[in-house]
Formats: structure tokens, sequence, C-alpha cells
């Protein structure tokens, strides 16, 4: 499977770290410190076209296909993991809207996510219903041409800044989802804060109480909202998280680089000593692989094979697993200063650790992982 990178690739890649570079990576720490994504990034955001980028040109994307994408994700990881986590909610929301969506609702809905001037949120998770999402207790009543819908929905990347939820939720024992426009009265957003990692994520808990949505509003048939709906999104998900999470990896092969070469330590510079040396190697490697791992992924998507979603998921558990111990190393290498706010690789490890979370657990990623390699998909290469 050939892995080299067209010019378009290389343009989508190009174009995303100069935007990154220049509205998003000087606020990092900011964004991280203060708990928010400030307006004017949000705003430069909603501008830029990346939060339509991988959306056919009908709608006004930017039909970026999965290797482009991914390469753009990976310079919004490396810039700013909370920033990142917008353009996979709003991703993953679209791109079931542009899959299962109705000819009205994708006229309806589409253009004004490509454009920014709307942005859309992932409202799945609750207290009880995590990785296993059969346990979702939210409920909507069908009463004759609108659902009414109660309940609880927390974690929900960029629910602040949100203008419209894709929401999940049971309709007489059948998976329902909806979209819901935040102004609907009824629903009440509240902030979730001092989390752990990607803090500048706008988090949210979303409270409804007989909220009334049209059924017009229901992406897909009744009983499909979490076998095709949620699913479809949250490979999406994984993708992007993937790419995001080898943008860490980068950030904290960066950072060891240049701190090893700066720092002295006796009668050298750190970079000299052994154990420093094969920590870089290590480092070099894994970002090596997992970023492997991601165009592997890519291109089968492109290529529509159906081992594509669990070779996703094979690259996002790996890229979220050496990112955890890469991080580590990272403020290890960096002494006292790793701790220091002076200094960005406690963030990377906070965000690392969460990307060992989020789009599945490394623990369901082994379980589902180890159903794929007993069917021998290495021998279909």
């Amino acid at each position: 499977m050939t892995c080299d990178f067209s010019e378009r690739h290389r343009d989508a890649s190009e174009r995303a770290h100069r935007f990154v570079t220049e509205a998003i990576l000087p606020y990092a720490a900011l964004i991280d410190e203060t708990q928010t994504t400030p307006a004017h990034v949000l705003q430069a955001l909603r501008t830029s076209g990346w939060l339509g980028a991988a959306l056919p040109g009908r709608w006004g994307g930017g039909e970026l296909d999965p290797l482009a994408y991914g390469l753009a994700t990976e310079q919004f990881g490396w810039a700013c993991s909370s920033t990142r986590t917008l353009l996979t909610v709003h991703n993953m929301s679209a791109q079931v809207i542009l899959r299962f969506g109705s000819a009205q609702q994708r006229e309806r809905w589409l253009p004004a996510l490509c454009s920014g001037e709307r942005i859309v949120a992932f409202a799945l998770t609750e207290s009880g219903a995590g990785s296993d999402t059969s346990g979702i207790q939210t409920e909507a009543q069908l009463h004759r041409d609108e659902y009414r819908i109660s309940g609880t929905k927390i974690w929900c990347s960029y629910g602040l800044a949100a203008d419209v939820y894709l929401l999940f939720a049971k309709c007489a024992g059948k998976p329902v989802a909806v979209l819901v426009e935040r102004d609907r009265p009824g629903l009440v957003v509240e902030p979730m804060q001092n989390v752990f990692g990607t803090r500048g994520s706008m988090l949210a808990c979303l409270r409804l109480d007989k909220v009334a949505v049209p059924v017009s509003h229901r992406i897909g048939a009744p009983g499909a909202g979490l076998g095709f709906v949620a699913n479809a999104a949250l490979d999406h998900g994984r993708f992007s998280v993937a790419w995001g999470t080898v943008g860490i990896i980068r950030a904290c092969l960066e950072a060891c680089i240049d701190y090893a070469a700066e720092r002295h330590q006796g009668r050298g510079v750190l970079a000299e000593h052994q154990l420093i040396r094969r920590q870089l190697a290590d480092t070099l490697l894994s970002h090596t692989t997992a970023r492997a791992l991601c165009i592997r992924s890519a291109r089968l998507r492109m290529a529509a094979d159906p081992r594509a979603a669990s070779e996703t998921a094979l690259a996002k558990y790996h890229a979220s697993e050496v990112a955890i111990r890469v991080a580590n190393d990272t403020v290890a290498l960096h002494g006292a200063n790793g701790c220091s706010p002076k200094f960005s690789v406690s963030r990377y490890l906070r965000d690392a650790t969460v990307m060992g979370i989020i789009e599945g657990t490394r623990e369901i990623h082994q379980v589902a992982l180890a159903s794929y390699a007993l069917q021998r998909p290495h021998l279909h290469d």
C-alpha cells in the first residue's frame, strides 16, 4: 500500500500548519490556563474553512480526502488539543448528517456547518452511559410531529460554544438521533470545569426538560441512533483523535529535541548523554509508527476497504498508548521544568491522557481489536 503524498495532501498540511501557527499556537497555553477558547480564536476557526474541510464542495466544504484531513488534523493536535477537539466533534457530527440525513436536512444544515456559521456538538455520554452507550436514559417522547426530550448529557465537548447538538435519546425503547438547537425552551447548558486535560474544550452539561424538537430533526430511521448514526460518528471521531494524538507525540518530540540540545548537564548538553539519546530515538519511533498507522487507516478509508474502521481503531489505540508514555518521558526529561507552566510539556501529558479515554478506552479497543486480530486481517494485504 503506497504512502506517498500528493501535492494536494502536502498543501493541506502546510495550510493547516500556517493557520495553527498564526491563529492558535500563540494562545495554546492561555486556552489551557483559562479553560476556555477565546472568542477571537473561535471566530478564526469559524471563518477559516477548516470546520467544513472534509465535507463536499456542494455544501461549501473543502472536499479534503481522509489523508489530507488527517494531515491537517495532526497540525491542530500539534498546536493545541483543545481546539483540535472542535474539529473532531464538529466534523463527526456533520459527517453523519451528510451520510444519514435526508436531502432536506443536508440542504438546511450543511451549508451553515461548512461555513462555520453554526457549530455542532456531539451529545451522547451520560453519567450511566459512557463506553456502554446502550445505557442512555435520555428519553424522547413522541407527540404527533415532535419529540419532547428529557434527560442529562455530560462531557459535551465545545457544548458551551455550540449552536446545535447532535443528541441521542431513546423513544419507546429505540435509540434515536436528533438535532437540537441551543435556543430550544427547556434546554439548559452548564459549564464543566477543572477537568484534567483538553481544558479549553469548553465542556458542557446539557439538561433537557421536555424540550420540543420536530420529528424532521431526527437523523436516520427510528432505532438507528446508536448502531448506525452514533457508530459512524465515533468512527470518524477515532480517526480525527488518532491524527490529533500524532500531533501531540510530534510536539513532545520537538520539545525533547530542543531541550536536550540546549540544557547543560555536567560538562555537556543533555543530548550528549546516552540515555537521553535512547529516549529521543524511542520518541522518534513512536511518532513514526503512530503516523504510519494513521496513514494506513486513511488509505483504507479512501479505498472504502471493509477493514478501515478496525484499522482506524488500531491507529487510535496505538497512538494514544504511546502518546501517554512519550509525554510522561518528556516531562521527566525536563525535570522540575516539566512541572512548570513556562513549559508546555505538562499540558501534553494531560492531553495525551485524555486521548486514551475518549472515543473508546484502551480496554474497549483491546477487546474489539482482539476480535479483529482473530480474523487474520493481514492475510488480505
